[in-house]
């Protein structure tokens, strides 16, 4: 075993994961690396919960806001870039804190990517028309059909993983999930997975909570600015997407605010259950003291 360690911190949005993995880096005196995708890019700050000044202050954090929203960044991009840092980083110190609620992102770290064939760009082609025209229901309800184990896993609102998904379905005749989790990517540390969860109705008030504080904080003013740009993927997510109708004289602001809530909760519900297939992950309650998650970390780091 390595006595290099990641210490990667999971859980469902507005857990308190943030606020955690600066504690234990503060602890342990070592740099945060983020794997939350929706806070690499610099546009996107309240809509992403991402860390405050002060937070960012109180450590030193590493893929925050270093992208562009007109930037193409990848999973396959991430992990090579944070197998690089980790690398360099572990040169100086044994323990580095790993925090974000985004799981194909922190799996791509602690596991590496799997493995697919080449699929025919055309079949891509295609369900991009099929989601202009028919829109994104139609491609989620194939997905059920076709694999439903991927359709219960993935971000079922974020139409690139939907195709992503469906591509690999269609152009090899055989579920998505069929090629996860068959190539084993040896790592040069120990990933020790800390997760901290709470009953459904303590998370779902939280986020409800959170989604108030960010309109209090200016996420409408943010959402204007970034209007002219809303085709791009990276707005395509939740936070921005609602308020997006509302903008364009879809929706009214309050029915915008409700969709915000629902999709949220949705997406903490989607996080639990991939953070959940990994049995090695230590849950705690998100009211557990700090010093009682530092001494289960450090008996496994001994």
């Amino acid at each position: 075993m390595s006595n290099k360690y990641l210490i990667s911190i999971v859980g469902p949005t507005a857990i308190g994961k943030t606020a955690l993995s600066i504690k234990l880096a503060n602890h342990f005196n070592t740099e945060i690396i983020s794997a939350d995708s929706r806070q690499f890019f610099k546009e996107m700050s309240i809509g992403t919960a991402a860390p405050t000044p002060t937070e960012l202050a109180s450590a030193k954090h590493h893929f925050i806001h270093h992208k562009s929203i007109e930037d193409d960044y990848n999973v396959g991009a991430f992990e090579k870039d944070a197998i690089f840092l980790l690398n360099d980083l572990f040169k100086t110190t044994n323990i580095v804190i790993m925090v974000g609620g985004s799981g194909l992102y922190t799996d791509a770290v602690t596991k590496g990517l799997d493995d697919f064939p080449e699929i025919d760009s055309s079949i891509r082609q295609t369900l991009n028309k099929q989601l202009q025209s028919e829109g994104l229901e139609h491609l989620q309800n194939e997905l059920k059909k076709l694999d439903p184990k991927t359709y219960n896993s993935i971000a079922i609102d974020n139409p690139h993983r939907v195709i992503r998904a469906l591509e690999v379905c269609i152009g090899t005749n055989k579920p998505y999930s069929s090629f996860l989790n068959n190539k084993k990517t040896e790592r040069n540390f120990t990933t020790i997975s800390i997760g901290l969860t709470a009953d459904r109705e303590i998370i779902y008030n939280r986020i409800n909570k959170r989604v108030d504080l960010m309109l209090n904080d200016g996420l409408l003013e943010e959402v204007k600015q970034l209007l002219p740009k809303q085709q791009l993927n990276a707005l395509n997510t939740v936070g921005y997407k609602e308020l997006f109708k509302y903008l364009n004289n879809e929706w009214t602001l309050d029915f915008a605010i409700s969709e915000i809530k629902k999709n949220t909760r949705r997406f903490a519900k989607r996080q639990l259950t991939w953070f959940k297939k990994n049995k090695n992950t230590i849950w705690f309650d998100y009211t557990t003291n700090t010093n009682d998650i530092v001494k289960v970390i450090e008996n496994y780091s001994k």
